[in-house]
C-alpha cells in the first residue's frame, strides 16, 4: 500500500543564466520572476526531454516500472494550488520574512553555512548566477530549517501518494536516497545518470559551467536523461541516481525523501 510521507525541505534558489532587471515577470509567477533577457542557447533547450511523463499512474505501475529502475515525471497526482498560493513571494515574506534561515553552498564538497533573515535572502541574495562562479560562491536555502519551524506552511502541502516498500518517511551532480521533487514556481532543468554511470564533472563547478563546458562534448551515449520540470509537475528519482539541477527561473520547489 502507498504510504504518506512528510516533505523534508523547501528550496528557493535564483539561478537565472542571463542578465535580468526588476520589473513585471511572467503571469501567475507568484511575484518571483524578473524581466529576463534571452538565455544562452545551451540553457534554452526547454522542450528537450528524455524522461517519461505519466498521468494517471497507478501505484502498482509505479513500483513495477519506475520505483527501482528509472526516473519519471508524474502529472495530476495531487492538487497543491493552496500551497502554491502560500508560496508566492508576497505571502512567504509576510509569513517568514523575519525568520532566520540557514543557507548552504551549492557544492556537496563544501559545508559552509550562513544564517540570514529570510527577507534578506530573498531581497539581496537571489540574483542571476555568474557562469564563472564556483559552487562555493552560491548560497541557497536547502532545508536546514526543519519541518517544525515551517509547519504552518508545510501542513498545506500534499506530497505524492506513493511510498517505497521498506523505506521511511540547482546543485552540481550528487546522489542520495529516492524521492520526489515538485516545482511550485519556475522551471527546473534536471540531468540524471543511473548509479553505474558516474558523470564527468568537477565537484566545485556549477551546473551552469558543466552545461556550457562539458555537456556540448558529450556523445549521445554519454548524455544524461534530462528534462525541464514545469510548475505543477513532480519528478521521481530512484535510489542513488546521480542528478544535477539548473533553475531556469527563480524556483520554489519542495522535495519529499523516501529514505
Amino acid at each position: 500500500m502507498a504510504r504518506r510521507v512528510h516533505p523534508l525541505l523547501l528550496l528557493v534558489l535564483w539561478t537565472l543564466t542571463a542578465p535580468a532587471w526588476p520589473g513585471p515577470g511572467k503571469e501567475n509567477d507568484g511575484g518571483w520572476q524578473w524581466r529576463e533577457s534571452r538565455a544562452p542557447a545551451a540553457v534554452a533547450e526547454e522542450e528537450y526531454c528524455t524522461v517519461e511523463r505519466r498521468a494517471d499512474l497507478s501505484y502498482a505501475e509505479f513500483i513495477q516500472h519506475y520505483a527501482f529502475s528509472r526516473p519519471v515525471i508524474l502529472l495530476g497526482l495531487t492538487d497543491n494550488s493552496r500551497f502554491r498560493t502560500l508560496c508566492s513571494r508576497e505571502r512567504l515574506l509576510a509569513s517568514f520574512g523575519n525568520s532566520v534561515v540557514r543557507l548552504s553552498t551549492a557544492n556537496t564538497y563544501s559545508y559552509q553555512k550562513v544564517d540570514v533573515l529570510f527577507q534578506e535572502y530573498v531581497e539581496q541574495l537571489l540574483y542571476p548566477q555568474d557562469p564563472t562562479s564556483l559552487g562555493n560562491d552560491t548560497l541557497y536555502f536547502f532545508g536546514d530549517n526543519n519541518f517544525t519551524e515551517w509547519a504552518s506552511l508545510f501542513q498545506h502541502y500534499i506530497p505524492p501518494p506513493f511510498g517505497l516498500p521498506g523505506t521511511g518517511s540547482g546543485v552540481p551532480f550528487h546522489w542520495h536516497g529516492p524521492g520526489f521533487s515538485e516545482v511550485i514556481y519556475g522551471r527546473k532543468r534536471w540531468f540524471l545518470y543511473p548509479p553505474e554511470k558516474t558523470p564527468e564533472f568537477h565537484p566545485n563547478k556549477t551546473t551552469l559551467a558543466w552545461l556550457q563546458d562539458t555537456y556540448p562534448a558529450l556523445t549521445l551515449s554519454t548524455r544524461p536523461l534530462e528534462c525541464t520540470i514545469q510548475a505543477g509537475e513532480v519528478l521521481y528519482f530512484p535510489d542513488r541516481w546521480w542528478h544535477a539541477t539548473l533553475n531556469l527561473d527563480t524556483s520554489v520547489f519542495i522535495s519529499t525523501f523516501l529514505s
